[in-house]
């Protein structure tokens, strides 16, 4: 599955895939390759899953790739979360009925420089995102960050552009056996045996300081890499479960919350490793007494002239604007479809309870944590916003904003009526459920033709065949899961505690 180098020259500008900041970058980021010798750069890209694949360039390459981009194999987009085959690339069409997609074919990554990052936890080592394109320039239709770039041009034709702040929760573990051995590498379309590991803090004592202390060195340490790399950290703070964390970013546009958090994630991740811990944003991992985490994502639309579209006027006595209203209304209109993005595990659905802290309704609230939309921000203030609680720590990011973008864009267009603000979420009986399992969410997407007219059939068919194959695995290892459906299966823990 190794690729070359042989892109024509000039691929990006013969394409035009860069604006004119990306080229300024461009060149901001080879001087600072040559400023702070820099030895390699890992060129990365989100998976299907939102995890990050990448290649690793010396600087020479690095330099034509900032040209030419740089091949890339396709076969990320047949396999399903553990490497599981869910298309066969070896039959015409490589399972996708398009012939690009045949054979484990190489598409072309064309780095974006202005992502370009010198990571402080690996010395000498540079950090870029970029996109997939097919050799004559088309976006490769499965590419999240191209869906997301495409919904928030969908709301920028209203004239508005997408605010959102992340709010993410995770666990950090102490690993006793890192399970190594070569009966515990698993293989494809099962993971490697997950490592034994012990809390690296006492649990159920919310926001207690002493355990942000005992975890001080790792939160710190993320802390000043988050300074270093230029990502908003707002604040840390000790959550509910064993060595449970939550860590808050400022806002930013739509694309830039995305690409934080897939830095995010991999960098959490890797400092971890090289301290000895594991860090996991799986939902719920199966060890005895560990509560599910979440990724409650705050969003807002600024207008043409930088005004907060959700703001009421003063003296209106309304929480949120018409505009904000309406945005609501297709946010609840389209959440049990655009579950499969923002809760696109098994294992996420372990969240999904009455009385739990996360919505199992489509639900809106002032204030409301057992509301699906909190509504933040009094009558009349600028800052007024609204906070998406349904999600998941491993979503794809790139999937999950766009969904709410396109939802969003929805009730604005349709005029939808989000109907009155709940007072007690949990006994909203007239409201819909949410889905409470994956299976679910994937039958509301399937038949939801507007995810199908906005991400098109294409995309939407692959996704749910890729989905599926985790599903089927899932259920041929658990057959007997609906028996006691409030446990962590071993399945779900080999599947994502270490892979997510």
């Amino acid at each position: 599955m190794r690729g070359g180098a042989n892109v024509s020259s000039g691929f990006i500008e013969a394409h035009g895939l860069w604006s004119d900041e990306q080229k300024a970058a461009a060149g901001e980021a080879l001087a600072a390759v040559k400023e702070t010798g820099v030895r390699c750069i890992r060129v990365s890209v989100a998976d299907p899953q939102g995890k990050l694949r990448s290649k690793t360039l010396m600087p020479g390459p690095f330099h034509a790739a900032l040209k030419n981009g740089i091949e890339f194999t396709n076969a990320q987009y047949g396999f399903d979360s553990a490497e599981g085959i869910a298309y066969n690339p070896f039959v015409d069409g490589g399972g996708f009925g398009m012939a690009e997609m045949a054979g484990f074919a190489n598409v072309i990554l064309v780095p974006d420089p202005t992502t370009f990052r010198v990571l402080p936890w690996s010395p000498g080592t540079g950090w870029v995102l970029g996109d997939l394109y097919f050799r004559d320039g088309r976006p490769v239709p499965f590419d999240a960050r191209h869906k997301l770039k495409a919904a928030l041009a969908e709301l920028a034709r209203e004239k508005y552009t997408f605010i959102t702040g992340l709010e993410i929760e995770f666990y950090v573990t102490k690993v006793i056996d890192p399970k190594l051995a070569p009966e515990d590498m698993g293989t494809l379309g099962l993971p490697p045996t997950p490592p034994v590991v012990e809390a690296a803090a006492r649990g159920f004592s919310y926001q207690v300081e002493d355990n942000l202390d005992r975890m001080d060195d790792f939160i710190c340490t993320l802390a000043d890499h988050c300074v270093a790399l230029n990502l908003p950290l707002r604040t840390m703070e000790n959550e509910m479960g064993p060595g449970q964390l939550e860590f808050t970013f400022d806002v930013q546009t739509g694309l830039k919350t995305a690409d934080t958090m897939s830095l995010f994630r991999s960098m959490v991740k890797q400092v971890a490793t090289r301290m000895g811990l594991h860090a996991t944003f799986m939902t719920r991992p199966g060890l005895p007494n560990y509560v599910a985490s979440g990724w409650h994502l705050h969003q807002s639309l600024a207008t043409a002239d930088g005004r907060n579209a959700f703001a009421s006027e003063p003296g209106s006595g309304e929480l949120l604007s018409e505009v904000g209203r309406r945005f609501v209304g297709g946010l609840l209109e389209h959440a049990a479809a655009a579950s499969v993005f923002t809760t696109p595990t098994v294992n996420g659905y372990r969240r999904r309870k009455p009385n739990s802290l996360a919505p199992d309704r489509a639900t809106w609230g002032y204030d409301n944590r057992a509301a699906m939309i909190r509504v933040q921000g009094m009558p009349g203030e600028p800052s007024a916003h609204i906070e998406n609680r349904i999600g998941e720590p491993g979503a794809n990011p790139y999937l999950y904003i766009a969904s709410q973008a396109l939802a969003g864009l929805d009730g604005l267009r349709r005029k939808l009526d989000p109907g009155p603000l709940e007072t007690s979420p949990y006994t909203a009986t007239h409201r819909p459920l949410l889905p409470t399992n994956l299976m679910e969410a994937l039958e509301a997407l399937k038949g939801s033709s507007y995810f199908r007219a906005q991400l098109s059939d294409v995309f939407v068919d692959w996704l749910l065949g890729m989905k599926q194959s985790e599903v089927n695995r899932f259920l041929a290892a658990e057959p007997d899961w609906r028996a006691t459906p409030d446990d962590v299966t071993a399945w779900e823990h080999r599947e994502y505690f270490t892979r997510y």
